[in-house]
């Protein structure tokens, strides 16, 4: 077990008053414990914080996060993320559920068929952006796949409510960086379902400690731009 109290005690001291004192308790700035949770593990999968989502992990749980909870985190984070940069941090979450004594596999949370799979997350797409989402997956095969595979396999399943799932996808793609044309459509898709400009700025704060500063003012320009459109 690493100790960087006693190897780089004036290092910590900094971070640590910055990350879980001066960030958390920043007035204007804060979240509900569950919300400020789920944003942080989804920006650790975004920047690949394999040790930090180890630790962050039992302490989501502890402040109210479920195991439902925390694997969606992980299972839509694939979408976005891709099964390379994911894998490992599945593996993570097995281990602090097993080790915490929930029983694997958990309740399933699927709402959709492989034959009804297309149509829902269509239909998921248009609930999010807009009723021209409806005819966007005919495009080409990759707006097919993302129609049927991340709508229609993720976002339709039950543990999350749509907004957590938006809220989560923004800090994926706000925690990876490069992705800022999508960055500013998912802050209006959240926009959309009433996470607002206010909020996201407010996920962006609590999560500034994890990804720096660059990417977390590149996402508040994404925010801007969404919120002027």
């Amino acid at each position: 077990m690493k100790n960087y109290h006693e190897t780089d005690p004036e290092f910590m001291e900094r971070f640590e008053h910055f990350a879980f004192e001066e960030v958390v308790n920043e007035p204007d700035q804060q979240l509900d414990e569950v919300t400020r949770h789920m944003a942080i593990l989804a920006t650790l999968l975004g920047c690949q914080g394999m040790d930090a989502f180890r630790a962050e992990l039992p302490r989501a749980l502890d402040a109210g996060v479920t195991p439902v909870m925390a694997k969606e985190i992980v299972y839509q984070s694939v979408d976005y993320l891709g099964i390379g940069r994911v894998l490992p941090f599945l593996d993570i979450t097995n281990e602090v559920l097993t080790s915490r004594g929930v029983k694997l596999p958990l309740e399933g949370q699927s709402t959709t068929t492989m034959e009804n799979r297309l149509e829902k997350g269509t239909q998921t797409q248009a609930d999010i952006f807009g009723e021209h989402m409806l005819e966007a997956w005919k495009t080409g095969h990759i707006n097919r796949w993302l129609a049927s595979n991340c709508f229609g396999d993720y976002y339709t399943r039950t543990g999350l409510t749509l907004a957590q799932r938006e809220m989560i996808t923004f800090c994926f793609l706000a925690a990876q960086g490069g992705c800022e044309p999508q960055l500013t459509g998912h802050a209006k898709g959240n926009m959309n379902l009433g996470n607002d400009k206010d909020f996201l700025i407010r996920v962006i704060s609590q999560c500034l400690p994890y990804i720096g500063y660059p990417r977390s003012l590149n996402a508040v320009s994404c925010v801007n731009k969404a919120a002027e459109g």
